[in-house]
């Protein structure tokens, strides 16, 4: 039987023992946070807020959704150019379109600011791997070497593998198919889970190895085609999708108002466009194209998870540009309306507050200076975005006055209250999204807006030489 002073020693050793491992496992945290922090970048393409967490219910992006609850949700970010190409090249950079400069799909940074330095190539500059999988730069080739240590990894066949013998029987003459498409594979037939495997094998590689990373995930999903497992597409019961109620042009559009053609290349099988059943239909595709992407986002995060890289490494999930869902009539982006600029930001960053939203308006380009701040790595001085690291601090603190964008021939300002835009030939549009935030109402003509209109001119011509100043 064990006496009172072998007892009172058995509780002194084990009040020790358990100290001194809560006290480890804080100074292992407190390491790994003054570590280089790792980045793990996730592009999506094609996302719009239209997701749980940006109070969108009838769509089901459950993981998505839990990493914002562990993170930062920007709910006024906008790109900086509405298609991928250039709003990519712009970000990676944090250069500011132009006229001349960003302007499509097409758009290349080696090509149009070849002196500059890309947001992986700074982190590579400062000792990090770095490493592009799936679609980040719309061309993988685009600044190649100065950005990535290892050559950017694509799956075979992009994003229109199909597998429904359907899909390729009614080819367009762009050469696309269906726009979508539910055959009943497992997730692992489309190139987007792939990608997912690749950077989760990738990450394993990095927890063997301890080096910093830069990792860029690009997925292609909901981009057009719609093309996902039939599971997916069962999450959702069609007659119970909210469509679009504007499907109307605003009322005193420009002539210079128009939406993307780009859904026009693709075959829409036994629907007709501008019907309700038509607008079901894409609202359904891309919500199962959502869904999809979202459960390939989980599985890279709960690998990130289970192998100890979370608590050091920052985490951003991105889309490029918003995505018009039947508003006005119009799919996709290629415009200056809100649906078009608005995107999706959620940030984690290990050591910050946890599920916060943020009213603060940032653009694309700020993600550049952010994350070269919160890793301590000096950017150039040429760079166009400011670092939005005190927001993470204090997230109810503003930021940015108004935020800049263009496409083609308009110029766009937006503000807490208002969206702006110049066209070339001088037709505007101004929105008072307070009082129309579905934009149905062009009011740049009436004179109760006469100081406001003032105002965005001289904010747009602050941005218009801000952009210009790069050489």
């Amino acid at each position: 039987m064990m006496n009172f002073k072998n007892k009172y020693i058995l509780i002194v050793l084990t009040i020790l023992i358990s100290f001194s491992c809560t006290t480890k496992q804080k100074s292992e945290k407190e390491d790994a946070l003054k570590k280089k922090p790792n980045v793990l970048f996730i592009a999506i393409d094609d996302l719009r807020t239209e997701l749980g967490c940006y109070g969108v219910p009838q769509v089901k992006s459950p993981n998505i959704d839990q990493l914002a609850q562990d993170a930062f949700v920007f709910n006024r970010a906008y790109c900086n150019v509405p298609v991928c190409g250039a709003s990519r090249a712009s970000l990676l950079t944090s250069i500011l379109p132009t006229k001349t400069r960003f302007i499509d799909y097409r758009a290349k940074a080696e090509e149009d600011v070849p002196n500059a330095k890309t947001l992986p190539g700074i982190f590579k500059e400062a000792g990090y791997t770095t490493i592009s999988n799936g679609k980040i730069f719309h061309y993988n080739k685009d600044v190649q070497d100065a950005s990535w240590s290892q050559k950017p990894w694509m799956p075979a066949g992009g994003h229109a593998v199909c597998y429904d013998p359907e899909t390729e029987q009614l080819l367009m003459k762009s050469g696309n198919g269906r726009v979508y498409e539910a055959p009943e594979v497992a997730d692992s037939f489309y190139p987007d889970y792939k990608i997912a495997q690749k950077t989760i094998s990738d990450l394993r590689s990095f927890k063997v190895s301890g080096e910093p990373f830069f990792m860029a995930c690009g997925f292609f999903r909901p981009h057009m085609p719609f093309y996902a497992p039939k599971k997916y597409w069962d999450l959702y019961d069609r007659d119970s999708i909210e469509i679009a109620d504007n499907r109307y042009l605003p009322e005193n559009a420009p002539s210079g108002l128009r939406g993307s053609g780009e859904f026009k290349t693709y075959s829409f099988g036994e629907y007709t466009p501008n019907t309700n059943e038509f607008h079901k239909m894409m609202r359904h595709g891309y919500y199962a194209c959502v869904s999809y992407v979202d459960q390939l986002v989980g599985e890279v995060m709960s690998e990130l998870e289970n192998l100890g890289l979370a608590e050091n490494t920052i985490v951003v999930l991105w889309g490029d540009h918003g995505w018009h869902l039947g508003e006005h009539e119009f799919w996709g982006k290629h415009n200056t309306l809100h649906n078009a600029l608005q995107v999706p930001l959620i940030v984690k960053v290990p050591g910050k507050a946890k599920g916060m939203l943020t009213e603060a308006l940032v653009e694309s380009v700020d993600i550049y200076p952010t994350l070269c701040d919160l890793a301590n790595i000096p950017t150039p001085d040429y760079i166009m975005g400011e670092s939005f690291k005190s927001i993470l601090d204090e997230p109810k603190q503003s930021f940015r006055e108004n935020v800049y964008a263009r496409f083609k021939a308009a110029d766009a300002i937006v503000t807490e209250e208002f969206t702006y835009s110049l066209y070339e030939n001088g037709e505007e549009m101004l929105y008072n999204r307070k009082l129309d935030p579905e934009e149905n109402k062009n009011v740049a003509t009436d004179v109760s807006y006469k100081k406001v209109i003032e105002e965005m001119r001289n904010a747009l011509k602050i941005k218009q030489q801000q952009a210009a100043s790069y050489k």
